[in-house]
């Protein structure tokens, strides 16, 4: 288990500081690779999906259907990154040996929690906020709804930077990380709406879309750009808080007990 602390509240002097900035610098000094690629490949994902459907798709009445895809995009990107940040630091720490120097001082399971996440967040926010800045090129995206934007924003980072945590601790090798991103993050991702309204599908699938949690963190994201979604945006911020807090518990759990941290 991973060592207790007296005081677990992360204070300037705890070391919780060092943990967090160190998350943050290991994707900001190769940020050419872990925040401009993401954004240069939804550009490309933007390019080649309003070209083939710009006058073929309609969604949300007079929205063109490239604004409706920005929003996807975003989340999308800020998803899969917000995923990465915790899951590769941790497995890279497990093969590198040097684990042992985040096990060694007396940081508690809620302060090594919650550095990873905080970068998780970081990092997803920030790819996020590139794409949105490239699109801007494009397209006129205005914000209806800046709160909540934000609310999911910031909910949606944080469910998948927990999911990095989850992916991290129980993988041993890259292979397996690998396989919890390709069958279940990117399907679940792209299964989501983010290139198309759920209303579009049969009612089998849009049946099937409504289990998605994702769905309802790219949707609740839409709804903070145009206030107007396929769901509630009510309801998708309490299914969205919901699994967040699942999965933090869950998370903390499997800190607390240090699993496969030790091994």
């Amino acid at each position: 288990m991973i060592r207790p602390v007296l005081n677990d509240r992360p204070t300037l002097g705890s070391g919780f500081p060092t943990l967090l900035h160190k998350e943050l610098m290991r994707f900001w000094k190769v940020g050419l690779q872990t925040v401009a690629a993401p954004v240069v490949t939804a550009l490309l994902y933007l390019l080649i999906f309003s070209h083939v459907l710009e006058e073929r798709v309609q969604v949300y009445g007079s929205l063109s259907y490239t604004a409706f895809l920005v929003p996807g995009l975003m989340m999308m990107s800020m998803l899969q990154n917000s995923f990465a940040n915790p899951s590769s630091s941790l497995i890279q720490s497990r093969i590198t040996g040097n684990l042992i120097f985040v096990l060694l001082p007396p940081f508690s399971h809620r302060q090594i929690f919650g550095a990873y996440m905080l970068a998780a967040v970081a990092r997803g926010l920030l790819v996020g906020t590139g794409v949105w800045l490239v699109a801007l090129l494009f397209v006129r995206l205005p914000i209806a709804q800046p709160l909540w934007l934000l609310a999911f924003a910031v909910l949606s980072c944080w469910i998948m930077g927990t999911l990095g945590i989850v992916a991290g601790l129980w993988s041993e090798k890259f292979d397996q990380l690998a396989a919890f991103q390709n069958f279940l993050i990117v399907p679940a991702t792209f299964l989501s709406g983010v290139f198309y309204s759920i209303h579009s599908l049969p009612p089998f699938w849009q049946a099937v879309s409504s289990w998605n949690p994702i769905f309802y963190t790219i949707d609740g994201f839409r709804y903070g750009f145009f206030a107007t979604s396929d769901v509630s945006p009510w309801r998708s911020l309490a299914v969205v808080l919901a699994v967040a807090i699942v999965l933090s518990l869950f998370a903390l759990r499997l800190l607390a007990r240090g699993y496969k941290l030790r091994s």
